[in-house]
């Protein structure tokens, strides 16, 4: 009997790249990242070759946090182009078979935002309730919650006289979704842009969606307690236990409504970002369990600032084992970049800088052989890496407030290098860009790299192609083989295929047992055979270079 592939959804294993709008291309000169821009470079995206692309928010906004504070959920930003813009991308990046993911940013609107002017103007309007709103108690703030960016989540608000909430920004005030009338108007939005064509959302912060509406003070961590993902242990933030501001059992709820609204939009998806917490891989999970909930979601195991090693990425094999119960329908998506996080490339450098190049392939190799989805950040295929910013040049308030505790995220953000030999390195014909270029990027630009055979943005290009041509790696389970101090190996399978993934994670060379039941490796890091030794017990010892990987083929 003949094994047939199953039929997946697009987006199951498929291979997306963010896209920081600000800083990918500027096609009009003024500076700043454009939809326009996109459209330019909408084939060198297709040869990558990607399925999906999500691109970070272009909605009107006074850019305190760069597009993460909406005050239009309906408008393109000026600043981004319009609405013509917007349609003529989805009809280009379509026309290349690429899938176009937007940033959708519902737990909290901009202070300007006319839903917040209203609700602040009194107590009885029609959208008083439409945010968090809190007396206090006894002259005082209303408990002891705080805000991510930075002191207390609670602002006093002189026209109403009250305090409101914001997880974020004073200027991000939160939405309140307990309120049936925000969450329809919220649909609302989600359907404009479905409408438009996107195939997909990605969903900001969305554990932060619902509170607990008895304001309970959030309680302190204990010594011992696991640190919490994505925050720095020197932001007051990670001191408590985040257990009445964010994450409430209504939120996993209301995930209902998001999925409702896309399941009338055939083939669309949602990918949710959920962030902050102590047990990511169970909170993940709960996210996407079942067909009543999200389709995918990502968290911070491989964006914080741990080493890498065997045991980081066993530990997450583990976890994804533990909480998915072998339900090959749900999968996470895996990401080790994005634009707020310090880039892979740095976080993992090696001691020995000789070996970088090493370190950037099986990087690029690693992430989209582990069971999921993957998203990699724009410029990972050319190996950027985190840029220095002092402080007077420093854009992100995140970093402006913790500065030299915490250096935000302005270095991920720094623009995208194209021409060499091009003002800005081709990004933007401006005399100043949003932000400062990084002059180590010249020798990393796509120009330099695109007719290098030996480059790191062709070998990314092969891999991936590679990548997608192996139902195993794509759709297939995954077993943990060994974790040991230097190497990490695991099985992808499914009924067609079977491979074995190897992987020293060490500057140092080592060796690693192979079954005979395993041919020559199909596809390594080498460009010649691995030194072999027969041990003649059904097994052969193969040594492998630092950084080293290969893809072994279960025969027959």
């Amino acid at each position: 009997m003949v094994s047939v592939q199953p039929e997946y959804p697009w987006w199951y294993g498929c291979v997306i790249y963010e896209i920081y709008i600000r800083s990918f291309y500027d096609s009009n000169g003024d500076g700043i990242g454009d939809l326009r821009g996109i459209i330019e470079k909408l084939d060198y995206l297709a040869s990558l070759p990607i399925d999906a692309i999500w691109i970070t928010p272009f909605f009107q906004s006074p850019m305190e946090d760069f597009g993460y504070d909406v005050s239009d959920f309906y408008a393109v930003d000026p600043r981004f182009g319009n609405i013509d813009d917007f349609e003529a991308l989805i009809e280009e990046a379509h026309a290349r078979n690429l899938k176009v993911i937007i940033d959708q940013v519902w737990s909290h609107t901009a202070s300007i935002h006319p839903w917040f002017i209203e609700s602040s103007s009194s107590r009885d309007n029609p959208k008083a309730d439409w945010y968090v709103w809190s007396d206090g108690k006894n002259g005082r703030k209303p408990n002891d919650w705080l805000s991510i960016f930075g002191g207390t989540a609670w602002k006093w608000h002189p026209d109403r006289k009250q305090y409101y909430f914001h997880n974020f920004l004073e200027t991000q005030p939160d939405l309140n979704w307990h309120n049936p009338d925000v969450v329809r108007e919220i649909m609302k939005v989600g359907e404009f842009w479905l409408e438009k064509g996107v195939d997909g959302f990605r969903l900001d912060a969305c554990n932060y969606y619902m509170h607990d509406q008895n304001l309970v003070d959030n309680p302190r961590r204990t010594e011992g307690m696991p640190e919490l993902d994505g925050v720095s242990p020197m932001n007051p933030y990670a001191q408590y236990i985040h257990l009445h501001n964010m994450d409430q059992v209504e939120n996993i709820r209301s995930l209902r409504r998001i999925r409702k609204t896309l399941e009338k939009y055939p083939g669309t998806m949602s990918m949710g970002e959920i962030v902050v917490t102590s047990e990511p891989m169970r909170q993940t999970v709960e996210y996407i369990r079942g067909d009543r909930r999200l389709h995918t979601a990502y968290n911070c195991s491989l964006l914080v600032n741990k080493k890498l090693t065997p045991r980081l990425v066993a530990d997450l094999i583990e976890d994804l084992s533990l909480h998915l119960e072998a339900d090959e329908r749900e999968m996470i998506c895996l990401t080790t970049s994005n634009h707020d996080f310090p880039r892979a490339k740095s976080r993992w450098a090696p001691n020995d800088q000789s070996l970088t190049p090493h370190l950037e392939r099986i990087l690029i190799a690693l992430l989209p052989s582990l069971r999921g989805l993957v998203c990699f950040y724009q410029g990972e295929e050319l190996g950027l890496t985190e840029s220095s910013i002092s402080l007077e040049k420093m854009k992100d308030p995140y970093g402006i407030y913790f500065y030299p505790y915490f250096s935000g995220r302005d270095g991920c953000r720094t623009p995208m290098p194209w021409e060499p030999d091009q003002k800005n390195f081709g990004f933007s014909e401006s005399d100043e860009t949003w932000l400062g270029i990084d002059e180590s990027f010249e020798l990393l630009s796509v120009a330099k790299q695109e007719h290098d055979p030996d480059s790191l943005l062709n070998f990314f290009r092969w891999f991936v192609k590679w990548r997608n041509r192996q139902p195993a790696l794509k759709y297939g389970a995954i077993e943990l083989v060994e974790a040991s101090e230097d190497i990490l190996a695991f099985l992808r399978r499914t009924p067609l295929q079977e491979l074995l993934c190897v992987f020293n994670l060490s500057e140092h060379s080592r060796s690693y047992f192979v079954s005979f039941r395993y041919g020559k490796p199909i596809v390594s890091s080498e460009s010649h055979d691995f030194p072999t030794t027969n041990l003649g017990n059904g097994q052969r010892m193969i040594e492998m270079g630092p950084f080293a990987f290969a893809f072994f083929e279960r025969e027959s």
